[in-house]
């Protein structure tokens, strides 16, 4: 039986890959929802809700999935810590996957950033920079790939936010030891290109993951819409559902 799903953010260029392939994936998007339309309206009748839209929608759509028992997938960008924390917080009622990215490849990437971070520690003399590009109408930077992509580096170094140098512009001075770059590039129609560079003394690696088809982004969140349904209330990555999680 066909899964049935309640899409927010339907007439966007994610929303729109997502309906494109559904049938493929055993899926139908029984309520596409955009500006205008109430996600009330369809949430009694779908099985889990997949949340591409803004910002902005994110939370109230969340409350809702809560208080219908819906779980529920999120790949919209762009939020506050403090909207960050109540999402979280729903969590502990309904299964939730919330990720910056539903390509497989990039949560490859994900994965072997963090083995390299493991390696490439402060000790190691390696710089770490991240560099991101997207299409000229992506409104949020970084993006959340990249933001993951700071965040696996922060964890492995013990650093915070505040080691997290957003381009750089005039006289900066050195580069400081503890510091991670981190470079937006916005232009044409770039799905998503994303380098994690550790440059050391006479060697650099870089890892990078280039997106060239929506449909990829697609095809994992509703991979991510069948895996989510069968599990306990909490918050879920993509790793957790490609089994790529490190054990705890």
């Amino acid at each position: 039986m066909s899964l049935k799903i309640l899409l927010c953010g339907a007439g966007g260029r994610m929303g729109q890959a997502i309906s494109s392939i559904a049938e493929n994936h055993g899926c139908s998007v029984t309520y596409p929802v955009d500006l205008g339309d109430d996600p009330a309206d369809g949430i009694a009748s779908c099985d889990v809700v997949i949340d591409f839209s803004l910002r902005e929608a994110t939370l109230p759509l969340a409350r809702l999935s809560a208080e219908h028992g819906k779980p529920m997938v999120i790949g919209t960008t762009g939020h506050d810590s403090t909207e960050k924390v109540e999402i979280e917080r729903i969590s502990s009622n309904i299964a939730m996957v919330w990720a910056g990215n539903f390509s497989t490849g990039v949560n490859l990437l994900f994965y072997l950033t963090e083995q390299a971070s493991r390696v490439l520690d402060l000790e190691s003399d390696f710089d770490p920079e991240v560099i991101e590009m997207h299409h000229r109408l992506k409104k949020d930077a970084p993006s959340g790939t990249a933001e993951r992509l700071l965040e696996i580096i922060k964890d492995s170094r013990g650093l915070g936010d505040s080691n997290v140098a957003h381009g750089r512009s005039g006289m900066v001075g050195e580069r400081p030891l503890q510091e991670i770059g981190s470079h937006a590039l916005r232009g044409g129609d770039v799905v998503g290109d994303h380098t994690v560079m550790f440059a050391g003394i006479g060697e650099r690696i870089e890892l990078t993951h280039r997106a060239t088809d929506r449909k990829i982004f697609a095809a994992g969140a509703l991979r991510a819409a069948k895996w989510v349904l069968s599990r306990n209330p909490g918050l879920y990555s993509m790793q957790d559902v490609l089994g790529l999680s490190s054990p705890s």
